[in-house]
């Protein structure tokens, strides 16, 4: 076979450690000659040490995932060559180099020496190393198997609140999967060293045993030289065997009791955590230079360790206070640039920065307006904002972003302008120092009230500034007078409603969702979002906020959206379901001032051309434009009937199949109006028809 062919199968890992298991098998089988066992001998303390090195500077256990089986491999290769020197020592009195030199060298040629050292070797491996490493990587095993339900239900709540993606939540399974396999796998690992240990007193024993018999029946030696003779090879082979053993079971110690906390090698975490501390290195070295000025104690030793420690903690304290004096430095040149950036903000990066930040909901005012924000002469504009914020999670259950209010001088004096996400969306006019006075329709006509001529900007109602000392006059004639902070606050109140569908950010829902975590707990959360998602909820939340339902109920919303989502992940289906869970809440809202459910039904004949008209999917609707229009204006007609004989604005009744599709259908029109399904009016509640749309 030339160099090539040698290359490219020394280069095939699979092979070469199929070769290499079956030479170790076949070493307890075939007899090896002295030069090649004293190779293989020093390739073994040479794998040891590889092994001691390689877990020393492992960050975390699972980066020398292939530990149990390298340590398998280990053991077998050793168990292998204890068989090999033990036939050379029985066959021929001698086991090669290593050996002979651990026997005659190491011990000093004194076979009782080298028995003891021997003894002491296997004690401390087998009793302490080997005992302890099997421990730790039981309990390790049983924790982490306790533990794994757990983590399983972390990932999976990671997953369904959006804080990773599906990639991430299969990576860190598989990690999960991978430290159970490991600590599980290293439980029965261990047992191949304590065994190999155990295995080594046997093997040395049985040596010394039948190497005395071989020597004094067979070969007719002396009982001393035979015992001289024997015992030290025994012993040297024992040590030869006991030395990487006790490198690879100190090896497995620190593989299963490794931290996983940093991401520093065990020396880093050493030096961090044991001597960064000068204090501690001071009064070690104290205690030492104390015990070395005590009468009858080694003086030279512990003073010069104690002098040794003390110039440790002087050089780690002089380290502490550099450090210090670099980050107090730091932290004035980090002042000093924040003091001089609030001289010249504008030219700062920073501050380029926040003029990009698109606040959700925002209000302009005029110059004339500002008093209303000042507290100390009078102004309730911000404390009526708060208030809002507080009745918006009372009455929609959502939690409004903060609003920011700041003047404009481009607006008209008297002018504000109501912005959502940085887009003007709605403009009034208010009188800081008057008061707005609107008619309630009962009023003395005889009065004249001299102001300023107006509209009203939530309703659109005309209404009148007037001063301050007509408020009395008014009121008393049964006007309805309200202030320049109320008139915008309600303004703001109506805009917050019509569009809290836009409001509702994908960040609201996780608060909130995070808040039913603290309320309720984390594995209810965690089992109710286990077939949705975040975005899903957010959506079927707009989809109620759209038709004004609140969704302060969301245990309710979340069990309802779990429960169906088996069925389809369609929104529309959701939304549906969702809306008759919360039926009760739905009436409640739309119950008139005496109590009842006043509804306008429609005809069968009008319900059925609907449920033709929608699609399959009942994403659109199909329907004949003259059937549209005619339909639409019975709908008026009956709408300002109704309004007309009860003073409250009705429902629009219907059945659940066509709901969403005739909401879809007047939204434009009638947007006040609210649609319900027969399906979403409980039983305590009395529903009254007011009316009728036929064609």
């Amino acid at each position: 076979m030339d160099l090539k062919k040698l290359s490219s199968l020394l280069a095939n890992n699979d092979i070469v450690l199929a070769i290499g298991l079956v030479i170790i098998v076949c070493m307890m089988v075939i007899p090896l000659p002295a030069p090649l066992l004293d190779a293989l001998l020093t390739i073994n303390i040479s794998l040891a040490v590889v092994i001691l090195l390689v877990c020393l500077y492992t960050k975390e256990p699972l980066d020398y995932s292939s530990f149990p089986t390298v340590l398998l491999i280990a053991t077998l290769f050793r168990l292998g060559l204890n068989v090999s020197s033990t036939r050379l020592i029985l066959l021929h009195g001698e086991a090669g180099n290593v050996i002979q030199s651990f026997g005659e060298f190491v011990v000093g040629g004194n076979y009782v020496v080298g028995a003891v050292i021997f003894v002491i070797l296997v004690l401390i491996n087998f009793m302490v190393i080997t005992g302890g490493a099997t421990r730790v990587a039981e309990v390790s095993a049983r924790f982490t198997l306790d533990k794994m339900p757990g983590k399983q239900l972390s990932i999976d709540a990671d997953l369904n609140a959006g804080l990773i993606n599906e990639d991430q939540a299969k990576e860190r399974r598989r990690k999960l999967e991978r430290e159970t396999d490991f600590y599980g796998t290293m439980d029965g690992a261990s047992k191949f060293v304590k065994g190999d240990a155990m295995a080594g007193i046997i093997i040395t024993i049985v040596n010394i045993v039948g190497g005395l018999i071989i020597g004094m029946v067979q070969l007719n030696m002396p009982f001393q030289t035979a015992l001289n003779t024997f015992t030290i090879l025994t012993v040297g082979d024992g040590l030869v065997s006991q030395i990487p053993a006790l490198l690879i079971s100190t090896a497995t110690g620190l593989i299963v009791s490794r931290a996983t906390g940093k991401d520093e090698s065990l020396s880093e975490d050493i030096k961090t955590e044991m001597f960064s501390d000068p204090k501690i290195l001071g009064v070690v070295a104290g205690l030492l230079g104390f015990m070395g000025l005590v009468p009858g104690m080694p003086t030279v030793p512990f003073l010069g360790i104690g002098l040794l420690t003390g110039y440790f903690a002087y050089k780690k304290s002089q380290e502490t206070k550099l450090s210090k004096q670099m980050n107090e430095a730091e932290q004035k040149e980090e002042d000093a640039r924040k003091k001089l950036g609030k001289r010249d903000k504008k030219a700062t990066k920073e501050s380029i920065m926040e003029l990009l930040t698109v606040d959700t909901i925002e209000i302009e005012v005029g110059y004339r307006i500002v008093p209303l924000l000042n507290i100390e002469l009078g102004g309730d504009l911000l404390e009526r904002i708060a208030q809002i914020r507080r009745q918006t999670a009372l009455d929609l259950g959502i939690v409004l972003p903060s609003i920011r209010v700041r003047d404009n001088l481009q607006l008209a004096p008297n002018t504000y302008q109501i912005k959502l996400k940085g887009v003007p969306l709605e403009t009034g006019e208010v009188y800081s120092d008057r008061y707005l006075a609107m008619s309630a329709g009962e009023t003395r006509e005889t009065l004249v009230l001299n102001g300023i001529h107006s509209i009203e900007p939530a309703f659109g109602l005309p209404a009148l500034w007037i001063e301050e000392k007509d408020k009395d006059v008014a009121e008393l004639a049964g006007y309805t007078v309200v202030s320049a902070s109320a008139v915008i606050s309600t303004h703001l109140t109506e805009v917050i409603k019509r569009n809290a569908a836009e409001i509702l950010s994908r960040a609201d829902v996780q608060q909130l969702l995070e808040n039913l975590k603290k309320e309720v707990s984390e594995e209810y959360v965690a089992d109710v979002m286990k077939d949705i998602s975040v975005a899903e909820v957010q959506m079927v939340m707009q989809n109620l906020l759209k038709e004004g339902v609140a969704v302060r109920d969301l245990r309710t919303i979340l069990e309802t959206m779990s429960l169906y989502s088996k069925t389809s992940k369609n929104l529309d289906f959701l939304t549906e379901h969702v809306r008759q869970a919360l039926a009760r809440n739905i009436c409640s809202q739309n119950l008139s001032d005496t109590g009842e459910l006043l509804a306008i039904t429609l005809a069968p004949d009008i319900e059925s051309t609907i449920a033709k008209g929608v699609s399959p999917d009942g994403q659109s609707l199909t329907l004949d434009p003259d059937f549209t229009r005619r339909l639409l204006d019975r709908l008026n007609v009956e709408l300002e009937k109704a309004i007309t004989q009860t003073g409250n604005q009705p429902i629009v009744l219907c059945s659940s199949p066509i709901r969403l599709a005739f909401r879809r259908l007047i939204e434009r029109t009638y947007p006040q109006i609210s649609i319900m399904s027969y399906n979403e009016i409980t039983q305590n509640v009395k529903a009254k028809s007011v009316g009728l749309v036929k064609i």
